[in-house]
């Protein structure tokens, strides 16, 4: 018995393995109707049985499996400092083996619920990972990243629908059409499969009402804007966070990556913590350098460390921060989602005395800023209104702004610390998931990642490619309506829970 469950167990970590193939870069979507079905016939016949023993075990298992394969290249991002390295062999595996603490609990839930029928089991198992992937997407700091959603991240037809229901909504019903032909094998009667259909019909559905929000939206007026937002994406190495690199050098290879133009009013984007060894306030000191090339026509946006005095002690943020073109400080936006052990140490006065720290400064932890509120620029004739989103803050679905009055998205990062792994081109798939949900535009500027203009059906207009650097315009715009989303945000994935809810005893009823 103990060799047949050890077997079982490997044969849940090779389907949850096998299930990451479906997310980017690599997109094989279709294996998920495979390793999914597999994963919820397992567990349904397991629970048939009622052999609840390793009901937590299963879940987790299959987790292990997706979250190792997926998440590995967290591990690069402590080889960059030798102090880290101790530390590899264990984020390696205790990163995967704690999220896959979500993926047990679902099945936990799974085998706790007494529902017969194999539909109403199907709703169930679809309810219970949904429901957990949400939790896992929020509590604590919250690590959204890589839901089963993503498999879609090149079906731009279908995920129109997240401008209504939001990738958290999505995800239940990816979960559902996913799992849906293991009716086939698992049914009791010839109405279970309606449902099957169903999903068929309904994927057809979304694909073809899709397509024609997408002809709408290419058909829709162009308007010319009176000034260019040039994004700048950048490969400039990661030694410059170690003090390794000359803050001269990095300033005059940005000014010539952007190709400033003195007649062309324009707001340069550079990428998160660019500009090595200074503070915000220290930029000034460089002005020299912009003399030339730049004029009253531009002004220049990018991420810098920001340091406010305390009563206690000084607060170090990772800021986003707007200046004219003489390096005057307009405006700034101090980042609120940080990053756990890469931003700040959690528990830092015990694990400080160990000797760890933050991986991006060598000095403390950053602050959290209060609140991200909409920058209004306005100056020298430039009038926008945007919603600023740091690196990681673009993976939350809707929490990241509560007024929707504003005119686009832009977001900055600092990719370097994922290698060449698959890590950037995840990472950049939660940008077409928020430009889609918001009805916006979405300028992303990343060093050592992909940078992009996307619009709000999710379509890439421009990119800078993965290891290339260069600039990509920003100067027009079509007409959009607010998304469902954008007004109602999470509420909508709290209809689709109580839909589920309704299916899995409605169906269970049906003999």
């Amino acid at each position: 018995m103990k060799k047949k469950t050890y077997l079982e167990f490997i044969f849940l970590i090779i389907l949850g393995a096998f299930t990451s193939l479906s997310l980017p870069p690599y997109n094989y979507l279709i294996i998920n109707f495979a390793t999914l079905s597999l994963f919820f016939i397992f567990i349904y016949k397991k629970k048939k049985l009622s052999n609840f023993k390793n009901s937590f075990l299963y879940g987790w298992f299959f987790g292990l499996g997706y979250f190792l394969t997926n998440l590995y290249w967290i591990t690069i991002s402590l080889t960059f400092d030798e102090n880290f390295n101790f530390l590899i062999p264990l984020a390696l595996f205790l990163i995967p083996s704690f999220l896959a603490v979500f993926y047990g609990l679902a099945t936990y839930f799974f085998f706790r619920i007494n529902v017969n029928k194999p539909l109403s089991n199907l709703f169930l198992f679809s309810f219970s990972f949904g429901l957990i992937e949400f939790l896992r997407g929020n509590i604590l700091t919250g690590f959204p990243w890589n839901l089963i959603a993503f498999s879609f991240s090149e079906n731009l037809e279908i995920l129109q629908i997240i401008s209504s229901i939001g990738t958290y909504g999505f995800n239940i019903l990816c979960i559902s059409f996913f799992t849906s032909p293991a009716i086939f094998i698992l049914k009791e009667n010839r109405k279970e499969l309606l449902v099957c259909i169903f999903f068929l019909i309904s994927s057809i559905v979304l694909y073809y009402v899709g397509s024609l929000k997408i002809k709408s939206f290419e058909s829709s007026n162009i308007i010319k804007n009176d000034f260019i937002i040039r994004a700048v994406g950048s490969k400039i190495n990661l030694n410059r966070f170690f003090g390794k690199t000359d803050t001269k050098s990095v300033i005059n290879e940005l000014i010539e990556i952007s190709q400033p133009d003195l007649n062309t009013k324009t707001i340069f984007l550079w990428p998160e913590g660019i500009v090595p060894n200074i503070d915000q306030s220290e930029i000034k000191e460089f002005e020299f350098l912009f003399n030339e090339k730049f004029g009253k026509n531009h002004l220049l946006a990018f991420g810098v460390n920001s340091f406010q005095e305390d009563k206690i002690k000084g607060k170090f943020y990772n800021t986003f921060s707007i200046y004219d073109h003489k390096l005057n400080l307009l405006t700034d936006y101090k980042k609120v989602k940080l990053v756990p052990f890469g931003e700040f140490l959690p528990f830092e006065k015990i694990l400080g005395k160990m000797g760890l720290k933050s991986l991006t400064n060598n000095y403390q932890s950053f602050s959290s800023g209060e609140k991200r509120e909409i920058i209004l620029i306005s100056k020298n004739e430039f009038n926008i209104k945007i919603l600023p989103l740091i690196c990681y803050e673009i993976i939350y679905s809707g929490n990241i702004f509560s007024d929707s009055e504003f005119d686009l998205i832009i977001n900055i990062s600092e990719d370097g610390w994922f290698g060449n792994s698959i890590g950037p081109h995840q990472h950049f798939t939660h940008s077409i998931f928020r430009s889609i949900e918001s009805g916006k535009y979405l300028i992303r500027s990343s060093n050592n990642g992909i940078s992009a203009i996307i619009n709000p059906t999710g379509n890439i207009e421009k990119k800078i490619a993965f290891g290339q650097s260069g600039y990509i315009d920003f100067y027009e715009t079509r007409v959009f309506n607010e998304t469902l989303f954008s007004k109602y945000g999470n509420k909508m994935f709290l209809i689709i829970i109580l839909l589920y809810i309704f299916l899995i005893f409605s169906f269970n009823r049906i003999s």
